[in-house]
């Protein structure tokens, strides 16, 4: 958890009470959060802490989501599924690799839905 000193902005360190100041002579020994450019610090005489809840971010889907499938063009080819065989599918094709390398074919049976690549 990070504090920031409300006169300069500067960075809150914790730190012991030092002896020898007499306007804190009370507190030696305690914990406090102090400013190392200004003479700003608060006694910790509690126990002090911060909760928040933080929000996971939506995945989003890497090769197209949801709008992958729309508008793409059919080819005769058999269907990896060994159940289905259909001789159709829709296909696209995508450059994930290297530019030296040839673009990837990704393909979706019109039967049975199933999801493959070569």
């Amino acid at each position: 958890m990070l504090l920031f000193c409300p006169n300069c902005s500067n960075l809150l360190r914790v730190t012991q009470v030092p002896s020898g100041d007499p306007a804190t002579i009370d507190h030696v020994g305690q914990n406090r959060f102090a400013c190392t450019t200004c003479p700003y610090m608060y006694i910790i005489d509690k126990r002090y802490f911060e909760r928040k809840t933080l929000k996971k971010k939506a995945v989003e889907d890497v090769l197209g989501g949801k709008g992958a499938w729309d508008n793409v063009d059919q080819t005769d080819v058999v269907c990896s599924n060994e159940k289905c065989r259909n001789g159709k599918a829709y296909w696209y094709q995508l450059q994930i690799r290297s530019a030296d390398e040839p673009m990837t074919a990704f393909y979706k049976c019109t039967q049975c839905g199933k999801e493959w690549r070569e």
